[in-house]
């Protein structure tokens, strides 16, 4: 029986466990909160990974793309696929939250608020220098890490051969990473069926109906986003099948869904773009790189269309200046507030203060954010797995005989293991 299982494709398992977890919190409602600690087995797990990992890799990344011109033409074409997907998230965004009546006959109660300081531009560019390395990675400061990682991978490329032995640890050091986290990713389908058993169990339908139609609307406009542009840029854009595309980023669709972490997603991400064919050394820059900058769930849909919703249940009228202030800023938040905890609700805050909408409006929403969050967090994962191949088919860092590969990179790892 365990070898029966154990030939199962891995994203048919994580399916498995999303259905299972999703079916019991329906049946036993709040009870099924009890399976919790699995999910929560999971999330620490994957936390465990998350510096070290991000760390040896991006320097590995750095080392192995070279200080040339190769690197500074990956960084722009990253970049710019990043700033090209917001915008377009933040107009369908738009769109979508003007062609729903989300608000109804719903009115907010007078609610105090506590208003978020939100760092300007030049603390968000002092924040992302690290004063201690050491206790950046043990306080998890990903975007701290990433700066450091890469300031080390610049510096090892310049000192050239003398920096050999740091190299070639740090490299050795990358290998033990990505053996951990195949081992922990075995765990996936466990805490995918903890983690939705609990939400489903703790929200419950009946819940979730009031907002109905906010809620609808943040997941139609994601899922535009994610089958239409993410699909047509990978058709168009790579010259490759989104079909095939879809199916490989599902088992990392699936863990940022149900964790709504895209840091801790990171280790899924990881291994998917490596079945897609996307070479480590540019999986390993873009990946955490994304997880920071590229926020089309967090900075494109959600401030837009939760900035037309309170509007809505305000009664208060946005003009097309509004639309265009909300589709800026909402672009413009996404890298701005970048490292800052609660970055989606810092966004919202950032956009609503702009258009001048009442931030106790926020408090309203706040009440199903984590349902809302686990759809942003598929989005911002989704949009990072494209990059990488778009743009690492346009720069010659994505094996095509491995994109469509039927064979399961992570089921063939485990078999071996």
């Amino acid at each position: 029986m365990w070898q029966t299982i154990k030939q199962i494709p891995f994203w048919q398992k994580v399916l498995a466990g999303f259905i299972l977890g999703v079916g019991l919190g329906v049946v036993l409602g709040e009870q099924a909160t009890a399976v919790k600690p699995l999910g929560d087995l999971f999330i620490a797990a994957i936390k465990m990974l998350v510096a070290p990992l991000i760390f040896c890799a991006i320097v590995v990344s750095i080392t192995s793309l070279g200080s040339g011109t190769s690197l500074k033409r990956l960084s722009f074409k990253t970049l710019a696929m990043f700033m090209l997907t917001g915008t377009i998230a933040s107009l369908i965004g738009l769109t979508v939250g003007s062609l729903i009546d989300m608000g109804g006959s719903l009115e907010l109660a007078t609610t105090e608020v506590r208003e978020r300081n939100v760092p300007g531009f030049a603390q968000v560019l002092l924040d992302m220098i690290p004063v201690n390395p050491f206790a950046s990675l043990a306080e998890g400061k990903v975007l701290q890490i990433i700066v450091f990682a890469a300031l080390v991978g610049i510096a090892i490329n310049k000192i050239g051969q003398k920096a050999a032995p740091l190299k070639h640890t740090i490299e050795a050091g990358a290998e033990v990473m990505f053996q951990l986290t195949r081992m922990v990713l075995q765990l996936t389908p466990i805490g995918v069926f903890g983690l939705m058993a609990w939400v489903v169990g703790e929200y419950g339908l009946s819940m979730l109906l009031p907002l109905g139609k906010f809620i609808g609307a943040i997941y139609i406009a994601a899922l535009i986003h994610i089958i239409f542009v993410y699909g047509g840029l990978v058709k168009f854009g790579a010259n490759l099948s989104p079909i095939q595309f879809f199916r490989k980023a599902m088992p990392a669709q699936l863990v940022a869904f149900t964790t709504a972490s895209s840091f801790g997603t990171l280790p899924a991400s990881t291994r998917a773009t490596e079945t897609m064919g996307v070479s480590k050394k540019y999986g390993a820059f873009v990946l955490p790189l994304g997880a920071t900058m590229n926020m089309d769930g967090c900075g494109g849909i959600y401030p837009a269309i939760a900035a037309i919703f309170i509007a809505q249940i305000y009664a208060i009228p946005l003009d097309m200046t509004d639309y265009m202030l909300i589709a800026v800023t909402a672009t413009v938040a996404s890298v701005g507030t970048a490292g800052v905890p609660g970055s989606a609700m810092v966004m919202l805050s950032v956009t609503l203060g702009v258009v001048g909408l009442p931030l106790e409006g926020i408090a309203f929403i706040a009440a199903i954010d984590r349902v809302i969050d686990m759809m942003r967090t598929a989005t911002n994962v989704t949009g990072d797995m494209m990059t990488a191949v778009v743009v690492g088919k346009s720069e010659g860092q994505l094996d095509e005989a491995q994109f469509y590969a039927n064979e399961e990179l992570v089921s063939k790892t485990a078999n071996e293991s």
